[in-house]
């Protein structure tokens, strides 16, 4: 029993460790932004949507996740009325 404590316990600070990371640099951040706004998508939520690929060109222009989402913005301009 106390083995699988320490492989959960092992495990769930791997996560965070690597959540942590993630979140720290700007592609991470923008990888979160771009997977949020697709999310947002499937669920027929275009507005908050269109706001995530704007906010991922705004702050992280370099990021190699910008040209998706200024591609993702595009299509659903241009699918609005």
């Amino acid at each position: 029993m106390l083995y699988f404590k320490r492989i959960r316990r092992f495990f769930l600070g791997a996560i965070f460790v690597f959540s942590f990371l993630a979140c720290s640099n700007p592609e991470g951040k923008s990888a979160q932004l771009y997977e949020t706004a697709q999310f947002e998508e499937q669920q027929f939520n275009l507005k908050h949507a269109k706001q995530l690929y704007e906010e991922i060109l705004k702050k992280y222009p370099e990021s190699s996740f910008a040209p998706k989402a200024q591609k993702r913005l595009d299509a659903l301009k241009e699918a609005s009325p």
